[in-house]
């Protein structure tokens, strides 16, 4: 089973609200929709499920064009970040309710119910309704409608976002078994990065209604191909600063260091750097000197972070342990040159790679 999109777009009031857009995703992993809120995400999804009307493209489902053919010819299910349950019926035939309107038989409905009843752990609710459910409940049952539909293709469409803590921990480990081997699409949308390495497969990094990378998941995060993409996947905020490739050094201020590449040409350029790649102490002989005011300082858990100011940017530092900051001191700091990213003036990817 394969889901294409060829072109496709959404107009608003006259304003391209997806703009042309072209993917392939498959079976066998998620395929997760990475972006900010109103990034295009949801809209995207409408778009493949039938919910809303394209302005030009196809969408095509294992090679069937699917345009114009509403959500229930589709087969497809799509769970939201709210509970969409019917209040008046009980669990089950809740679950059961695309199955009773497929016209299905009762045995074989009773039997997908309870199989997905029992991967969802809802047996035992099976006769309550929605409201003496909690929330993770609820959505456990939304999953379990999906499951036992048996969709061609299904649609998560920021399912945990409600839930509290630890139930998006359970949910998010749970979900990739819950639709391996089925042999449907999965299609997740997350505004959360976090999110999306966690669960692995593909990722398409949407921004202004446009997929601006698509890949592996691990592929985006090791080798993006843009600043933007770079820094999706940093918190703290990625580092970055403008410096100068002549010959074979790379120039920051008055700091220095070896250019990653001959064969970039000479000229100006953005390094990018995640946090944990500058450290308080040397952790390698290679690493590049810096020094920084320090002005904000954070433990969390085993680790701590310095915002510090140097003379051309404002940095962060990510590291294991408690280390002595004091604000407004001068602390040294070291940067890895093996794992700078640089970028044109303009933000696109030239070399780098992270580790």
């Amino acid at each position: 089973m394969t889901l294409s999109v060829k072109n496709v777009t959404k107009i608003v009031a006259g304003q391209a609200h997806i703009k042309p857009t072209t993917l392939t995703l498959e079976t066998g992993h998620f395929n997760v929709f990475l972006g900010k809120t109103g990034a295009g995400k949801t809209s995207l999804i409408k778009m493949m499920a039938g919910l809303d009307p394209i302005a030009d493209g196809q969408i095509i489902m294992d090679g069937q064009d699917v345009t114009k053919l509403s959500t229930q010819k589709r087969n497809i299910s799509l769970v939201h970040q709210f509970f969409v349950n019917y209040p008046h019926m009980t669990v089950y035939d809740n679950i059961a309710s695309p199955l009773k309107v497929a016209g299905m038989a009762k045995s074989e409905i009773q039997g997908r119910v309870e199989e997905a009843a029992d991967i969802l752990q809802l047996r035992p609710m099976l006769n309550r309704r929605p409201h003496e459910l909690s929330g993770g409940q609820q959505q456990r049952t939304a999953l379990a409608r999906a499951i036992a539909k048996e969709s061609r293709a299904v649609f998560l469409d920021e399912p945990l976002a409600n839930l509290d803590y630890k139930l998006r921990e359970e949910l998010r480990e749970q979900l990739p078994e819950l639709f391996a081997g089925r042999g449907a699409v999965v299609v997740y949308a997350t505004s959360e990065p976090e999110e999306a390495l966690l669960l692995g497969g593909y990722t398409g990094l949407m921004d202004d209604g446009a997929v601006v990378q698509f890949g592996p998941t691990a592929m985006l995060y090791r080798k993006p191909e843009s600043l933007m993409a770079a820094s999706v996947f940093s918190d703290p905020p990625i580092n970055s600063a403008a410096v100068r490739k002549m010959g074979s050094t790379i120039t920051m201020g008055a700091t220095s260091w070896p250019a990653p590449d001959e064969s970039l040409a000479d000229g100006d350029y953005v390094v990018a750097i995640r946090p944990h790649h500058v450290t308080p102490t040397q952790t390698a002989t290679n690493t590049v000197a810096l020094s920084g005011e320090v002005l904000v300082t954070e433990l969390s858990g085993s680790e701590s972070s310095a915002h510090f100011r140097m003379a051309d940017a404002d940095w962060v530092s990510l590291s294991h342990g408690v280390h002595p900051y004091e604000i407004g001191e001068q602390h040294p700091f070291y940067l890895d040159p093996t794992a700078c990213f640089y970028f044109a003036p303009d933000g696109a990817r030239i070399v780098g790679e992270a580790v």
